[in-house]
């Protein structure tokens, strides 16, 4: 199968296990060494501000792809889910935003990959109650 195509494909896969349009996730790739690194970042449409939702170093960017729909349809699920309340300065509306991760210090790397962390006030990181 052509390359593109198939990474098109996992993509959408992605996308779909996720329930989020391909509008609403970004697939950052980087040279990283001899490895490509994917981060992948979602964006809520809510208030218009996108998280890290997990980052994956593998051989090429099909491997990386690879790994990444392993991970939403193994791991994911199984991380501690949290709810964090923020804003940013300058504007007294208050926001929510959930993240999985293993600890409150992987949702804080999350919260803050790609901006400023001085431009925003955390209020609370609480683990939500296991349902």
């Amino acid at each position: 199968m052509d390359n593109n195509l198939e990474i098109a494909r996992l993509q959408q896969e992605i996308g779909k296990r996720l329930d989020l349009s391909l509008n609403h996730l970004i697939f950052d790739y980087a040279p990283e060494g001899e490895q490509m690194k994917l981060a992948l970042i979602t964006i809520n449409p809510r208030h218009d501000q996108s998280f890290l939702f997990h980052t994956i170093s593998a051989e090429n960017k099909l491997e990386a792809l690879r790994q990444m729909v392993d991970y939403v349809e193994q791991n994911y699920r199984q991380e501690g889910s949290y709810t964090v309340q923020w804003s940013h300065r300058g504007n007294s509306e208050l926001h929510t935003s959930y993240f999985r991760a293993v600890d409150i210090y992987e949702v804080l790397d999350k919260f803050g990959h790609g901006r400023n962390m001085n431009d925003y006030t955390i209020f609370s990181v609480a683990l939500n109650p296991v349902a």
